[in-house]
């Protein structure tokens, strides 16, 4: 794995165990943990064991940073089935001053260009929190696609949301990109 690749706003480096404590602070934030799915609160040594057990050959992991070295959030392809040419996407950018500045979208259009061209895969996909609209309406202008709804797949706080799966596949984000 490259130890740092730059993009046109963020850096997407290595995970650290430095890391663990932006984190941990982050994912235990109501906001988060609703948009997130998460669904007990964290500390630092679980946010440790999370960036030891990303480090696997069915995934990939990075922490996002901007150009000054500011930790901004995290992203990874999970679950990467080369037989199928297939992967799951994860992206968090939790604090909501870093967010509405370009740093999802640059990080997700590496991670997309990693995943078609380095790792060959076909097809990304990604589940979305159905009440999570403004995720759902960023993930649509990148180019997903909603594929299916599991109906009130997901519950936080007392409440049911569907979880919607979307995916982009190779041919489309290609064509998007105008390769």
């Amino acid at each position: 794995m490259d130890k740092e690749i730059r993009g046109a706003r963020v850096i997407l480096r290595e995970q650290k165990i430095e890391d663990a404590t932006f984190f941990a602070y982050w994912y235990n934030q109501q906001q988060v943990m609703f948009q997130c799915g998460f669904t007990e609160l964290t500390d630092e040594e679980r946010e440790k064991n999370a960036i030891i057990s990303h480090k696997s050959k069915d995934s990939i992991w990075f922490t996002i940073t901007d150009f000054d070295g500011n930790t901004i959030g995290e992203t990874g392809l999970l679950r990467m089935w080369p037989a199928w040419n297939c992967t799951d996407l994860s992206i968090i950018i939790p604090n909501p001053e870093m967010q509405h500045k370009g740093y999802g979208t640059d990080a997700i259009r590496i991670m997309l260009d990693m995943a078609f061209d380095q790792y060959h895969m076909n097809r990304v996909s990604i589940g979305v929190v159905g009440l999570n609209t403004y995720a759902l309406a960023f993930y649509r202008k990148i180019g997903f696609k909603q594929e299916g709804i599991q109906e009130q797949g997901y519950y936080y706080n007392n409440e049911y949301s569907d979880f919607v799966m979307m995916r982009v596949l190779r041919h489309e984000w290609k064509a998007r990109i105008g390769d």
